[in-house]
Formats: C-alpha cells, structure tokens, sequence
C-alpha cells in the first residue's frame, strides 16, 4: 500500500507498538492484538487495522512474533538501522536532549551538536564536542540527514534553513515557532509549554 492510503494517525501510532514490544520481557515470544491493545490503552480491531496497511502480520488466533514485528515496524518507519541526528543548540534543553534514554529506544544516534555561542563551542557534551554552526554545511559528508532544534525562538527559522541547505529532510523543531521550509523537508513541532497549557482546561471540565 502507498504511503498515501496510510492514515497518519496510523503511522504516529507505530512507534507505539515499536515502544510496546520493546519493553516486552526478553523470555516473550509471542503477543497478541489484544495485549498490545491493553498496554496503548486502544483496542485490538485497531491495532490489526494499524498493521494490516503494511500486509500480513502474526498468526490469526496466535498472535504476533515479538522480534519479527519489531524489524517489520523498523522497516517500514526507516530506522532499520541506526539514523544519525544533529543537535542545533546546546543550551539547558539541548544538553538535556543528548542524554535522553529514549532515543536509545528508537535507534536514534545524535552524532553532532552545534550552537552559535562562542562560549559553548568547543566544550564537551558527554561524548560530543559542541561544533559552529558554521559547520553544520557538512552534515551530507557525514550522512546526517535528521535534525533536531533546539535554539530560541529569533534563532529557530535561520539554523532550520541552514539545516535545509546541509541536505537535513527531517527536523525535530522543539521550538514554538513555525518553520517555512521547502516541501521536501519534514517538520515535526513539539511545544511542551502549549501542552501544559491545555491541561488546566481538562482538568477543570472533567469527563
């Protein structure tokens, strides 16, 4: 199936099966629809829907193989193998960002940290050394094609084009300001405090 049939509820969806089977026990061998279901808090008709865009998966009545589901979600989102990732910004967020487990999770290697402080560039962020910005113009030679943006909000537009121009199609924009880029270039925004910001209101008109 093309990517254009597949709901993009579904595909924001797979990481969390990725993430699911992930933390199964290792002696786990086998999960159903059901039990995926129960972890997510969805349900098990929409969990074989979800897999059934990308063909046949597991055995009906039987379940899913844990590790052949886990390289099939890898393959169809692209981190197969381990996708390097710049960091631009190497403030209080960006240096929190280097040393997220998470990512880990994913397969997610960020192998690059930049910032335009003169006063950061040079110094060590765990295993990084904090790079210009200037440089971020190498990143095709180093196969970095993923970014993620963590600088404040006048910087945001500037180091994303930079970043575009590098060869970067997929940003990471942690940042609450919206980026004008070629179409070619994915953005994915996460604004933390518009979250927070939302939650008052559930919090308040409960049910």
């Amino acid at each position: 199936m093309s990517r254009q049939n597949v709901p993009d509820e579904t595909i924001r969806r797979m990481p969390m099966y990725l993430r699911a089977l992930l933390v199964c026990p290792a002696e786990r061998k086998i999960v159903s629809s059901g039990e995926l279901a129960e972890h997510l808090g969805l349900n098990a008709p929409q969990v074989r829907k979800d897999l059934s865009y990308f063909g046949a998966f597991g055995t009906p009545g039987v379940g899913y193989e844990v590790g052949a589901l886990v390289e099939r979600i890898r393959t169809i989102m692209g981190i197969q193998q381990a996708p390097r990732v710049a960091l631009v910004g190497a403030g209080k967020l960006g240096r929190a960002l280097v040393f997220f487990e998470g990512f880990k999770m994913y397969g997610f290697e960020i192998a690059a940290v930049f910032d335009k402080s003169q006063r950061k560039i040079g110094r060590k962020v765990g295993k990084l050394t904090v790079e210009p910005v200037s440089a971020i113009g190498c990143l095709g030679q180093r196969d970095i094609r993923m970014a993620i943006l963590a600088v404040p909000a006048d910087a945001s537009q500037k180091a994303a084009e930079a970043l575009a121009e590098a060869g970067v199609t997929g940003i990471l924009n942690m940042t609450f300001c919206r980026l004008r880029l070629p179409a070619q270039v994915k953005v994915a925004t996460i604004d933390a405090a518009m979250e927070l910001g939302i939650l008052p209101y559930y919090m308040n008109n409960p049910g």
